[in-house]
């Protein structure tokens, strides 16, 4: 009986992937999994200070990796830049969509302005994101991995508070995901996402330094903790690799059993 091999089922030799968002949390984490699995990494980020620094602490450990400054709010940019990752390296074989915000507002509280910013960094940038990823992997003909960061949130409008634009854009990021794994899977680009819990990241500093929110969190958790950056690597070398060969326009969470319940 043939057997696979199974350290190679999770390695990226030779491939290359951007994450957007990398310098920090969730995005900092995919980078240093990535390249640990032999990827490239073109790590991404607006503040380019930040992404230059993260970048540096992979290769000084040996692994490949470069900072490329970009807003992904800036449609143009990031045609301009995914395409120059295309042509430098050759090819674009993953994609890890990560930048995003979140305000925390009660629905009369949220003004226009809260909610056009959250739709347009969570929902229009990570579309206009994976659409030019999309783009370069159809270009070279070897198909590509997409995975885009979703969220627990966008399965449910509850939660310890109100949060509906985030709730919103995060349901617009699991259906989107669903879309262009039908549309491009006859091109072998396979798109998924992970939907995270509560993660300790910058973005959520505010909400962990209420000792009785944390305690509310975690007791809706049957694993009874939050999450770690590094608590999503994982899953997102999983999607990202050739284990998941068979996986397109999937969800996976990985919420310490949050969505169980």
């Amino acid at each position: 009986m043939a057997l696979p091999d199974l350290p190679k089922l999770f390695r990226l030799d030779g491939d290359i992937a951007v994450v957007t968002g990398a310098a920090r949390g969730i995005g900092r984490a995919a980078a240093i999994v990535l390249g640990q699995a032999g990827a490239h990494v073109v790590l991404s980020d607006k503040d380019a200070e930040a992404c230059t620094a993260t970048a540096r602490e992979l290769t000084e450990v040996g692994l490949k990796a470069e900072a490329m400054t970009l807003d992904v709010l800036d449609e143009a940019a990031v045609a301009k830049s995914f395409a120059d990752v295309a042509r430098r390296h050759g090819r674009f074989d993953v994609l890890i969509n990560n930048a995003g915000t979140s305000i925390r507002q009660p629905a009369l509280e949220v003004t226009r302005q809260a909610w056009d910013a959250t739709m347009a960094l969570n929902v229009t940038a990570a579309f206009m994101c994976a659409r030019e990823a999309g783009r370069q992997m159809i270009a070279k003909g070897n198909g590509g991995r997409i995975v885009n960061i979703a969220s627990i949130m966008g399965f449910s409008g509850g939660g310890p508070y109100p949060n509906p634009a985030y709730q919103t854009s995060k349901g617009a990021v699991v259906n989107m995901t669903r879309a262009l794994a039908v549309e491009w899977g006859p091109q072998n680009v396979r798109v998924n996402a992970i939907a995270p819990t509560w993660v300790r990241t910058d973005l959520t500093r505010p909400l962990f330094s209420n000792n009785a929110i944390v305690a509310q969190l975690e007791g809706m958790m049957p694993l009874g903790r939050a999450a770690e950056p590094e608590d999503m690597a994982g899953a997102i070398l999983y999607l990202s690799s050739r284990a998941s060969a068979m996986v397109t326009g999937h969800i996976l969470a990985v919420d310490g059993g949050y969505l169980a319940k």
